[in-house]
């Protein structure tokens, strides 16, 4: 995945008084050994921190970002296990910035998707991010999927989805040449962007107002402080005791955790509850071989089948040039699990015993078989493509990169499809503001879920 280069570390500032393993960094970011960045203009104070974000995914740079921008004179910081920032949700994405046609009006993914997508724009605009509007379309290849198009144009229209219309076979033809349908919904507000870059440069952002970035810190333990010194101000000040797996800690006032396919877990380890639980669903993709991307120009998605979980296959331009086809959507045995044979004896474990799954497993049983068949055998993938490509074979796709969703469900096996936001009881709970699900489009709505995540926390922290 395309990233982007880090901007200006400090200068001429001490080295904040962290474990030795800890180290400052410029503009690049390597891989050996743990990673700690300090904004450019204030001076933490050993480690210790108002308010920390644990997960730098584009949700949790985003809000971190949102927080330091309205509160400059209190100490944030980001937390996030891996050696780099967005690695595993923000840069294993489809990479379209959706315009919100698909998602239940009044929901806040609709909301925020709407928002979200203007803002993002804006900031691509400030940044100098690239970005295309290359649009999409929604096409039925069958009359009987008329019915289910113009009703979703409508949610589309109730949820003030920019430039939206319904067009016929020859005007599909006309933005698509390869494509074959009866009708379709044209958005050409839909666009692309490489959202890791987009990402980074919010961890820019929040490093150049003073902000502190934490990389190779995997949080294992939130707790009081069984004690602080009896001189000690910030003993007080800071109660809550963040540890990772190498036995490092910070202290805090007040944690927001955006963790994505672990935000259950970071739930428990917080003393919260771990409902609604994560299930890793894998999606893997084909890619046009180069010689064939001519036949795609914009994104061409099938009519969604509300019988079924996913919105199926589809066709995807990439910012590099590429097109993506697909994905499938197939459990997944190790929630950072990007190839087949990946495998995690607690992530299968924790996914085959729990009862929401195989509720899941039990309604859409036929629809799942089928998914694990085309995950197998690619003439399958292809035949799929087909209806709207005719000229596509198998020759002229290869097997491409994946991406694992962190699917939250609840006990009764339904998907939880909006944004879920809570804290807990207690002295660790009453601190703690839990993303507990952010789901698609939640790159595309970054900075709008990063608003009222801020909004949130101010409520919530008195901050």
């Amino acid at each position: 995945m395309g990233g982007a280069a880090w901007g200006p570390a400090s200068r001429g500032r001490d080295q904040p008084d962290m474990p030795p393993s800890l180290l400052r960094v410029g503009r690049a970011w390597g891989r050996a050994g743990p990673r700690w960045t300090a904004g450019p203009r204030r001076r933490s104070s050993s480690s210790t921190f108002d308010v920390v974000v644990v997960g730098g995914g584009i949700v949790g740079l985003a809000s971190a970002r949102e927080l330091i921008l309205r509160h400059p004179s209190l100490k944030f910081s980001v937390l996030e296990k891996e050696q780099e920032l967005a690695c595993h949700q923000s840069g294993h994405n489809s990479g379209v910035v959706h315009s919100g046609i698909y998602y239940t009006p009044g929901s806040l993914k609709a909301k925020l998707c709407v928002q979200g997508a203007k803002l993002c724009y804006e900031y691509c605009d400030r940044k100098g991010i690239p970005y295309k509007q290359c649009g999409k379309l929604i096409v039925a290849v069958e009359q009987k999927e008329i019915p289910r198009l113009k009703a979703l144009y409508e949610r589309g229209l109730q949820n003030n989805v920019r430039d939206l219309k319904l067009i016929g076979a020859k005007e599909i033809q006309a933005k698509e040449p390869f494509c074959r349908g009866v009708m379709a919904i044209d958005s050409p507000y839909t666009g692309i962007v490489n959202y890791r870059q987009v990402a980074l440069s919010f961890a820019e952002d929040f490093q150049e107002v003073g902000g502190t970035v934490l990389t190779d810190f995997e949080v294992t333990h939130m707790e009081m402080a069984k004690e602080s010194p009896s001189e000690s101000e910030e003993g007080i000040k800071y109660p809550v005791v963040i540890r990772n797996s190498k036995g490092q800690e910070i202290r805090c006032q007040h944690i927001v955790t955006c963790a994505g396919l672990y935000s259950d877990r970071l739930s428990e380890i917080s003393g919260c509850s771990r409902e609604p639980r994560i299930v890793p669903f894998r999606g893997d993709y084909l890619v046009l071989k180069p010689e064939k991307c001519y036949m795609v120009k914009g994104n061409i998605y099938p009519v969604p089948d509300p019988r079924f979980p996913f919105l199926g296959f589809h066709f995807t331009p990439r910012m590099d040039g590429s097109v993506w086809l697909g994905p499938n959507a197939v459990l997944a045995f190790k929630r950072e699990g990007y190839k087949l044979y990946d495998f995690s004896a607690r992530d299968f474990i924790d996914a085959v015993t729990y009862s929401g799954l195989w509720n899941l497993v039990c309604r859409n049983l036929s629809y799942g078989m089928s998914e694990m068949y085309r995950a197998c055998f690619l003439s399958a993938q292809v035949k799929q493509l087909q209806k709207f490509i005719p000229e596509v074979t198998i020759s002229d796709v290869l097997r491409g990169p994946a991406g694992v969703r962190a699917q939250a469900l609840n006990r009764e096996g339904n998907l939880v499809d909006d944004f879920v936001f809570d804290g807990g009881t207690g002295d660790i709970g009453s601190r703690v503001l839990h993303v507990r699900n952010a789901p698609s489009p939640a790159a595309t709505s970054s900075l709008a879920i990063a608003k009222m995540i801020a909004d949130e926390v101010e409520q919530r922290f008195g901050l």
